[in-house]
């Protein structure tokens, strides 16, 4: 979530822990414990993960933005083998590109959206909005490729929720939270049937995500000897991840 371009779920997938996390949520009740247990672990390391590292990742975007740019395309990269081997495609079919387009069609469908105007209204249709902006919000926490931070732009609510969390504005978080929660939960059960029943279709689409999130990372064409840099960093960053997760 810090770097630009990454989604939270893409991380995830990077990261080898999306499946779990997606079945902890989805099953959070048939076994409370051990889902509390590993989902609580993952938000501290996240908590603590953009505590401790935003301040240098942004200096070293600000430092080296296009070197540190096609490091992240590579990892994004590098779990490419992970998920298409998830897939378990056995022998070529047309419906496996297919999947894999609409994947990516859902992602840049999202990224054309026009913005939208801030809410307007009060009482129970503000409270209303929130709550169904939320549920829209926590899809794109999800899904992987899918920005949470675009997804709000989009709703014309990035700047205001930024105010609201900054102010510790309740009043607007908590029924924006308590449709997220909503969203968390129903999108992964539907993701957990998903994989259980069509996990064919399902990675792929998943893999389409992912794909379509890699140009969104592009900081653009690197000039003179910073190509040989930024190959070398897109390199790393693909092989980091490729062998991470072949372990």
């Amino acid at each position: 979530m810090l770097v630009p371009g990454v989604s939270g779920g893409t991380m995830c997938i990077i990261l080898g822990v999306y499946d779990r996390l997606i079945h902890a949520v989805s099953t959070f009740f048939q076994s409370k414990r051990a889902n509390f247990w590993l989902l609580f672990c993952f938000c501290l390391g996240a908590g603590a993960g953009i505590f401790l590292l935003s301040k240098p990742l942004l200096q070293l975007m600000e430092l080296f933005p296009k070197p540190a740019s096609f490091f992240f395309m590579g990892a994004v990269a590098g779990s490419v083998p992970m998920t298409f081997q998830k897939a378990r495609v056995t022998s070529f079919h047309w419906r496996v590109p297919v999947y894999v387009v609409v994947g990516m069609i859902i992602v840049w469908a999202l990224a054309k959206l026009p913005t939208m105007d801030q809410m307007s209204g009060g009482g129970l249709e503000r409270y209303a909005m929130l709550v169904v902006s939320g549920v829209v919000a926590a899809v794109a926490l999800v899904l992987p490729g899918i920005s949470v931070s675009y997804l709000l732009l989009v709703l014309g609510m990035y700047s205001t929720t930024i105010q609201a969390i900054g102010n510790l504005d309740f009043e607007y978080l908590i029924p924006l939270g308590l449709g997220g929660i909503l969203g968390v939960v129903a999108t992964t059960k539907a993701l957990e049937h998903l994989m259980q029943v069509y996990p064919r279709a399902t990675y792929l689409i998943i893999l389409g995500f992912v794909v379509a999130s890699i140009p969104t990372i592009f900081p653009g064409v690197p000039a003179g000897a910073e190509w040989i840099v930024c190959a070398l960093t897109l390199l790393a960053g693909f092989g980091v991840v490729y062998k991470v997760s072949s372990l």
